[in-house]
């Protein structure tokens, strides 16, 4: 399945638009993370174990919008777009949302 964050697929006119998709992940960041992630804000560098927590996100999020398109008889996704997300409720709890338009290519 193609999935692109631009409109069209250079040379693959889209035959059939099949409508919004989506795929949603909510992960929550334990405390130890917390702990070191405030440890790197304050001496400075990345925060690794955030980085992959996001990765892990957006890789089920990009995963649940696919599974969604092919449902549909997609054979590819356009326009597709990542928000990322963060917030405190009990923990920090990490959001990620792709979406995008499901089409069939002619």
């Amino acid at each position: 399945m193609i999935i692109t964050t631009t409109g069209i697929v250079e040379g693959r006119p889209v035959k059939n638009y099949l409508g919004v998709v989506s795929g949603e992940a909510v992960i929550g960041a334990n405390i130890f993370r917390d702990l070191f992630a405030g440890i790197r804000d304050v001496i400075g560098g990345r925060s690794g174990s955030y980085e992959e927590v996001f990765r892990e996100a957006r890789q089920t999020a990009l995963r649940e919008m696919e599974d969604e398109a092919r449902r549909l008889g997609a054979d590819a996704v356009v326009g597709v777009s990542i928000v990322y997300e963060g917030g405190v409720s009990q923990g920090t709890m990490l959001m990620v949302a792709a979406s995008g338009t499901a089409v069939r290519l002619g």
